[in-house]
């Protein structure tokens, strides 16, 4: 084998060197323990929805109940254990993200600061299907319904302690207005989640661009701005 068979070498790891530092900078448009943390919640969240329903379905708040095809857990009992199974695992997720929102300073970056003005011109903007999608930024709406959720999770385990134990919880119990008033805050907090996964969802369908990234993480230059949302 002659000399001049390795004579690409150099050139190839000329190339190397250029996409490492291509690589280098950039930043991902979504950093691993926002998608981590994402994932983790939408498939805790649809067990939380179905065995939920099936809970709801043993003493219906409402003259409706959920489909059994839409449930999870087969009977009340096993419905239960999905449940408070899946509620932990979500509390700790919850906790994860909110350790790395504090530290790594995506909430003061990404989530704040939320200003009247600028959720209003963007729910006008959205409303004429002319609201600006920035790669990598959250924008006031998105800034504003985040919070919200957040709200709406904290409230909904709140709600689910009073239920659980009202004796135990006697004090929270109270605050929410008793057991009865507590079923109707969980529920009141699960349909407002649900609301806000629907919204998310049919965003997803308009602008579907933007589910890569919550995989892969995605990448954008580094000078431009924070990581956020595409």
């Amino acid at each position: 084998m002659g000399a001049h068979s390795f004579a690409h070498i150099p050139r190839m790891n000329a190339r190397l060197q250029l996409q490492v530092e291509k690589i280098m900078k950039t930043r991902p448009i979504h950093p691993w323990p926002v998608r981590l943390t994402h994932w983790v919640n939408a498939v805790g969240m649809v067990c939380m929805f179905m065995s939920g329903w099936a809970i709801y379905n043993a003493a219906p708040l409402m003259a409706f109940t959920f489909p059994k095809s839409l449930t999870l857990g087969g009977w009340l009992g096993g419905s239960i254990a999905w449940h408070f199974a899946v509620m932990w695992l979500l509390v700790i997720n919850g906790l994860v993200y909110v350790l790395y929102g504090v530290f790594s300073r995506h909430f003061k970056r990404d989530l704040l600061p939320i200003r009247s003005a600028e959720v209003k011109r963007d729910i006008a903007d959205a409303l004429r299907f002319r609201l600006a999608h920035i790669k990598g930024r959250y924008n006031a709406v998105q800034r504003l319904m985040y919070w919200l959720v957040l709200a709406m999770g904290v409230l909904i385990v709140l709600s689910g302690l009073a239920m659980w134990k009202p004796v135990q919880f006697q004090e929270l119990a109270s605050l929410m207005g008793g057991y009865d008033a507590a079923r109707w805050v969980h529920f009141g907090a699960m349909s407002a989640i649900g609301a806000f996964v629907i919204v998310h969802l049919a965003l997803v369908v308009l602008v579907p661009r933007t589910l890569l990234p919550m995989i892969t993480g995605g990448r954008l230059p580094a000078e431009n701005g924070n990581p956020g949302h595409e």
